[in-house]
């Protein structure tokens, strides 16, 4: 007498392995907006280039390890720090050929400084002859401030000091605001002997000796 077949099991089918549910569904670390990908593109936007370059590098090597998000942030982080640098460039090189065009660097006789214009030397030598063209806006040791005219034919050296002292001191007050007599400041002047008198014959000059002026003393009232 046969035996009876053993029930049959309903066949239970293989699962997968736990990880492969996971595909195609982001995890936390690549849903989360990374960290230095933000950090880069807030300290591109004032300008830390240096600072954002370097996030942005380190932002984009975690991205591509992790595969979270941010790419864009670190693109656009580098892409406002390249901006930044062109920036920068080009207004150095416009105020280096801005200095260029007014002569700020070059060395001149002290005959040849306009007014106007500041200038560094050696204020205590007793012959200046050349000076240094300078931006007023920096630290300077003088400017030329005034040319006037004075009749100066004929006189002795003394005569033409007391003069050209007259017609400076007279400039000097119309420029800085304060009578000579009661300013710090000292006063320099230059006979421009191969100037007509009609174009202001005399260079008027004020400085500080041993010391430095900052922007012009024009209405300092000093």
């Amino acid at each position: 007498m046969s035996q009876p077949p053993p029930p049959t099991q309903p066949a239970r089918p293989s699962l997968p392995p736990a990880e492969s549910w996971l595909d195609g569904v982001p995890t936390p670390a690549q849903q989360r907006q990374d960290r230095y990908a933000l950090a880069a593109f807030v300290t591109s936007l004032p300008g830390l280039v240096p600072i954002a370059v370097v996030l942005a590098g380190v932002a984009l090597r975690r991205i591509k390890r992790t595969g979270g998000r941010g790419k864009r942030l670190a693109y656009g982080a580098l892409v406002v720090s390249l901006c930044w640098v062109i920036a920068i460039g080009v207004a150095v090189a416009l105020g280096l050929d801005g200095e260029r065009r007014a002569g700020i660097g070059r060395t001149v006789s002290i005959s040849q400084v306009e007014v106007g214009r500041c200038f560094d030397a050696d204020l205590e030598a007793e012959a200046l002859r050349v000076v240094r063209i300078a931006d007023c806006a920096v630290a300077h040791t003088g400017e030329a401030y005034a040319t006037v005219r004075a009749n100066l034919a004929g006189l002795s050296a003394e005569q033409t000091g007391t003069v050209a002292t007259q017609q400076c001191a007279t400039a000097f007050n119309a420029f800085v605001g304060k009578p000579y007599e009661r300013s710090e400041l000292d006063m320099y002047y230059v006979v421009l002997e191969d100037r007509a008198v009609a174009d202001g014959n005399v260079l008027c000059l004020l400085g500080m000796p041993g010391l430095r002026l900052s922007g012009s003393m024009r209405g300092s009232q000093r």
